[in-house]
């Protein structure tokens, strides 16, 4: 397998992440997102959306961070992760949505001003993060420490990234205790990686 990716990107890390915890065999192509590698004609014929990740698996192709984090466990059969039954799978499709939604307009944005210098609202984007945080931190007490399950699943590797990078994009996490303990309890999953840090906003 072959993961096209940029070490700066979030997405790019949910999808590095996930197949380091999946302990399978794999190979990081670097995509260079500052010289616009990914709108090159061979990144274009592997995602027409000019974005990064992409998984190369044989024939298969697969575009788009938390669809990779589908295909991967599907594919490999890890119903710890993905789980099979009707509720499971629910409930972590339902934080894919938030990974895909108020997660990217919340701190993912938030950080794409800092260090990448994006043209967004940045107190905007730190205020949906603080109308999100809270969320997850009661999500993280009633499940018992996980997302969407008793264990980890594709749901917190989907929020895992953005949410430890907050910092960059000047949410500042000391208020949510819940939160620092679970990415400490992803941090401590054997075939973690970390996502690469930027000295910028609350971490410089």
């Amino acid at each position: 397998m072959k993961l096209f990716h940029y070490p700066l990107s979030g997405h790019a890390h949910r999808a590095h992440l996930f197949l380091s915890l999946l302990n399978v065999p794999y190979e990081l192509v670097l995509v260079d997102l500052k010289n616009r590698e990914q709108k090159s004609p061979e990144m274009l014929k592997l995602n027409r959306f000019g974005q990064v990740p992409v998984l190369v698996d044989g024939a298969n192709v697969v575009a788009d961070s938390n669809a990779i984090l589908v295909y991967l466990a599907t594919a490999l059969g890890r119903k710890d992760w993905l789980p099979d039954t009707p509720a499971g799978a629910a409930a972590v499709q339902r934080w894919l949505s938030v990974a895909a939604g108020e997660l990217a307009r919340g701190p993912a944005a938030a950080r794409l001003v800092t260090v990448f210098g994006a043209k967004l609202d940045a107190e905007d984007a730190i205020q949906r993060a603080h109308a999100l945080l809270p969320h997850i931190e009661a999500e993280l007490v009633e499940r018992g420490g996980w997302l969407a399950a008793d264990h980890p699943t594709i749901a917190d590797v989907a929020i895992y990234s953005y949410v430890s990078s907050a910092p960059e994009g000047n949410v500042d996490l000391s208020g949510y205790p819940q939160v620092l303990a679970w990415l400490a309890r992803v941090e401590a999953l054997p075939g973690f990686v970390p996502f690469q840090k930027t000295a910028v906003g609350l971490a410089a």
